[in-house]
């Protein structure tokens, strides 16, 4: 497709609209964000090949990045979508959940698609996906799938050099695991989703290694050795050459600050001296995976071999961009305390969060705003956050599957942990948070990728975006003049 010059108008009477489009896509069985669909045939291929046949198969004609992984597949995404940019590539760059707006999904280099150009797509795609979901024999296309084929489209129709795709959830049955790639990639392994993926390492690793394709190299993080072992036995068992980025590459902290890190990597090809606008040492680990990911993609392609350059890996590590990850934002409500958000939901990455805190910020207290998504580990997470000995704010977020803030209140009171409010709105219990610390504290913002977001929107008036199988809650702008947490929360000094 041709993009639009009016990334927010429409062309003429007949073209469909955002919000039409929106409506359409997000009404389709969405098993991220709800489970409306009750007997809807989830996890499988057989719809997504059927979509892309009527749609020419067009994910097979541009070449491929495909990453899997529990923590940090997005970044590392981000990061060699950015690096593949500095090179001078064209690069498409599909992720998901997305944090404010659902055109975040689908991106040339770290640019969002523009509105008129996602109802386009939509518009274009939307007779196959509603007759594939008639007469396919698999029931109608999920939201997931939509937007898969969606970003296909898209990235043909603006004649991208390389997409880089990453996995929904699992590998194996994901949606994007329809691709003929020339490099695969997987990050840090952990538990996460264990109702659908399995309730083991093992099980999931298993998942994740759905995505390893006969004779394709595959770019392996740091695993558990027990992990590790099942990627090797079915990349051994496919004909794939596995690089084990923890063997093959070292990598060293120089320089850090509230804004970003310096860091050392020796590659397979060269020694870089690099800046990263990230925080967390998981950052340089996710860094050298994405490296490793380029240099591999170079023996693949000898005109990548050709323009690779320590330059320009810098520069696209130092411009990129992935919010809501270990980030510092700005005070409002007349608080300078300092927040932080980070979207950790389960056990593994808020243990990586704790650790990285102490390292880059200095504070008192912490005033924690936690929500926690329905079938994710609240307690889990708590656990881990509980070493902050932080006072709770427990949220809703607007998220459907998002608990009750009564629910996650009682979660962190049976940890032990204090609770100085509850709320049914993100906003509402950051406002009390704010009021109730200090120009010293922390108010961190964490549980799911859906309150990092809220908070991120509060703080930066970024408007919400609201879906079909989304309520939304009106959060009572009054705050009481008595601190709220001040008798909890100031009690710890």
């Amino acid at each position: 497709m041709t993009p639009t010059n009016d990334r927010d108008g429409q062309e003429n009477d007949d073209a469909m609209s955002y919000p039409e489009a929106l409506e359409l896509v997000m009404g389709l069985a969405d098993f991220e964000r709800s489970t409306h669909s009750p007997g809807h045939s989830k996890f499988h291929l057989e719809r997504m090949t059927q979509l892309m046949e009527r749609l020419g198969n067009v994910h097979l004609l541009t070449k491929t990045v495909h990453v899997a992984g529990t923590k940090g597949k997005g970044s590392t995404c981000a990061m060699i979508t950015s690096m593949l940019a500095a090179h001078g590539y064209k690069v498409g760059f599909y992720s998901s959940p997305h944090l404010h707006s659902a055109v975040e999904r689908i991106r040339v280099g770290l640019e969002p698609i523009g509105r008129q150009d996602f109802a386009a797509v939509v518009q274009q795609i939307w007779p196959i996906v509603e007759d594939v979901g008639r007469r396919g024999g698999y029931g109608p296309a999920t939201t997931f799938e939509a937007m898969t084929a969606m970003a296909f489209v898209y990235f043909h129709g603006m004649g991208v050099d390389f997409q880089v795709m990453e996995v929904g959830l699992g590998g194996r049955l994901d949606s994007t695991n329809i691709v003929s790639p020339q490099v695969c990639v997987i990050t840090s392994i952990s538990l996460d989703h264990v109702a659908t993926l399995g309730d083991t390492v093992r099980k999931i690793a298993l998942e994740k290694a759905g995505i390893i394709k006969p004779g394709v190299p595959v770019v392996v993080a740091p695993q558990q050795d027990e992990v590790m072992a099942i990627f090797r036995q079915v990349a051994k068992q496919r004909g794939a050459e596995l690089l084990s980025v923890e063997e093959k590459l070292t990598w060293i902290e120089t320089g850090m600050g509230v804004v970003g890190q310096r860091f050392q990597v020796k590659g397979l090809r060269a020694n870089y001296d690099l800046e990263l606008p990230l925080l967390g040492a998981y950052q340089l680990e996710n860094a050298a995976t994405a490296i490793a990911a380029l240099e591999t993609l170079a023996t693949v392609f000898s005109a990548v071999d050709e323009k690779l350059s320590e330059k320009c890996i810098g520069e696209g590590l130092s411009n990129v961009k992935w919010p809501a990850r270990l980030e510092a934002l700005s005070g409002k409500y007349g608080s300078d305390c300092q927040i932080v958000v980070d979207g950790a939901h389960n056990p593994y990455s808020v243990n990586k969060l704790v650790k990285a805190l102490p390292k880059y910020f200095q504070y008192d207290d912490v005033y924690l705003v936690f929500g926690a998504l329905g079938g994710h580990s609240a307690r889990g997470m708590i656990k881990e956050l509980a070493g902050l000995n932080p006072t709770v704010f427990a949220a809703r977020s607007r998220h459907p599957r998002s608990s009750a803030g009564s629910e996650i209140a009682g979660a962190v009171t049976e940890e032990g942990v204090e609770v100085a409010f509850q709320a049914e709105t993100v906003a509402e219990a950051l406002r009390h948070a704010m009021q109730a610390a200090g120009p010293g504290d922390l108010v961190l913002g964490t549980g799911s990728l859906s309150v990092a977001a809220e908070i991120r929107e509060e703080l930066l008036g970024i408007p919400p975006e609201l879906y079909p199988n989304m309520k939304p809650v009106n959060a009572d702008r009054s705050c009481s003049k008595k601190d709220p947490g001040n008798s909890l929360g100031k009690s710890k000094r």
